[in-house]
This record gives C-alpha cells, structure tokens and sequence, in this order.
C-alpha cells in the first residue's frame, strides 16, 4: 500500500480512538442518578404546558421565512462583495506578481455584475416591502 494516505489513515485512527475513548469516559465518570426532575422534557428553561402536537400560529412560519429570504441574500452578496473589487492587473504587476492570473470578476464585466446583483437587491427589497405592508413583522 502507498505511503501517501498514510497521514489520512492516521487521522481517522486517531478521531475514532479521540470518540470511542470520549464514550468510555462518560460512561464510567458520568452521573447516573435518575430522578423525577432530569426525566421531565425541557423547553427554554420552563415547565412544558399542553401537547407537543399543538397547532403553531402561522406567523412563526412567515416570520422564519422572512428571515431565510434575507439569510439567502447575504449567502449571494458576500462573495460578490469580494470577488468584484479584487485586485487589478496591474495592481498585481506592481506587487511582483506578473503574469499570474487575477482572482475576481474581470474588470470588463464589473458594471454588468455591479448592475446584475442591484436588480437582486431591488428584487430582495420588493419582497421586504411586500411583507411588511402584509404585515408579517407584526406581532399582534
């Protein structure tokens, strides 16, 4: 067998030796006494009221999906923000780096990017207005 995996065999060997001796560990060190209290369910440090299968306002479910909307949005903006100012040519022949290739969005096509991720914004921004005059960010 060739040396060259060697260093990830090791590493495996040692995250599952690191596990099985963490579970060994708690099982000969941890508390073992059970009582009333340790069995009861805990939610958000209060006592659990009602059934767990109660129906749940639709309002969390707006407000969740609000909040995925927007999480998506800076899921696409951030590596945009990086890779539309990144270093110029000759920025990079100045530094000593001549003729390697640049990272980023070519400097021909910045305004079309530039102009591309504003009709998503103004898209993103549509939508926020929309849920706000529905009325999703009230918490009646």
């Amino acid at each position: 067998m060739s040396t060259e995996f060697t260093p990830v065999f090791l590493f495996l060997a040692i995250a599952v030796a690191t596990g099985l001796s963490m579970l060994a560990i708690s099982a000969v060190l941890g508390p073992r006494k059970k009582t009333r209290v340790k069995q009861m369910p805990y939610e958000s440090g209060m006592d659990p009221i009602g059934d767990a299968r109660q129906r749940v306002d639709v309002r969390f479910y707006l407000v969740a999906i609000a909040f995925l909307l927007f999480d998506v949005e800076l899921l696409y903006l951030y590596p945009w923000a990086v890779s539309q100012w990144s270093a110029e040519p000759a920025l990079a022949a100045a530094t000593g780096a001549a003729g390697l290739p640049t990272a980023g969005v070519p400097p021909i096509f910045r305004a079309l990017v530039f102009w591309e991720i504003m009709v998503f914004v103004a898209i993103l921004t549509a939508a926020f207005a929309y849920a706000w005059k529905k009325g999703v960010f009230e918490w009646r």
